[in-house]
């Protein structure tokens, strides 16, 4: 089996995603386009992930892989492969879906919760009422046509989505380790702007190593649920 993930930026890898993968006994290969825009072939994955990035799904012009990245993501769909996509790569798939991605009325950085939308669909995946999470975004997105609302927060409608079985799409980061957060802070330090919901770099990074374990067990929980019709 294998996990292809696709990565914008040095700093925002997969997180507690890799050994979970790993521990399920996945191969795991990935397109850096920091690196090289080189896509697979669709029909060798098994499972796609769309990372993060501090980079906008409507900046064509400055990073021309994004169009050819829209469009794998988009075959991928149409394929039926399981596919999570994390911040950015939320929003680009629901840029590949035909939505409209824009700048939020406030940017959300740091650890604020998110409130799960019930249902008693089984084939949707649930998120607790409530759970404390790690956002970094100033962006957010219409719903893709066709998509279930998962999650929203007090400041973003959209939170979470997923389209037909096996197609989620995150604006929060739930793959963060306590490394993954000192490196965005580290490279993204000039985003700490005193506002209402942008806590400060101590705040971010002085939460309880139990933190850390919720917010990765409940992607493991994510993977779980994608993978599981999966091998």
């Amino acid at each position: 089996m294998r996990a292809h993930y696709l990565q914008h930026v040095p700093f925002e890898g997969l997180g507690s995603i890799a050994p979970w993968l790993e521990a399920a006994g996945y191969e795991l290969t990935n397109t850096r386009f920091f690196e090289s825009a080189a896509l697979p072939d669709l029909k060798k994955i098994d499972l796609l992930l769309v990372m993060g990035g501090p980079m906008s799904v409507n900046d064509e012009d400055e990073f021309p892989w994004l169009v050819s990245e829209k469009q794998f993501i988009c075959e991928a769909i149409h394929l039926g492969k399981p596919i999570l996509g994390i911040c950015l790569g939320a929003q680009l798939i629901a840029s590949a879906t035909g939505a409209r991605i824009y700048r939020n009325s406030l940017k959300e950085i740091g650890w604020f919760p998110i409130y799960g939308i019930s249902s008693n669909d089984r084939s949707i995946f649930s998120f607790p009422p409530s759970v404390q999470v790690f956002h970094w975004h100033g962006e957010t997105f219409d719903l893709p046509s066709g998509a279930t609302r998962l999650a929203k927060s007090d400041k973003c409608e959209n939170q979470a989505f997923q389209i037909s079985k096996s197609v989620i799409g995150l604006q929060f980061h739930l793959e963060t380790t306590s490394e993954a957060a000192r490196e965005i802070v580290s490279n993204c330090r000039n985003d700490l702007v005193p506002s209402e919901y942008i806590q400060t770099e101590q705040e971010i990074l002085s939460v309880k190593p139990e933190r850390y374990k919720s917010i990765n067990q409940l992607m493991g929980n994510i993977l779980s649920f994608l993978l599981r019709n999966d091998g």
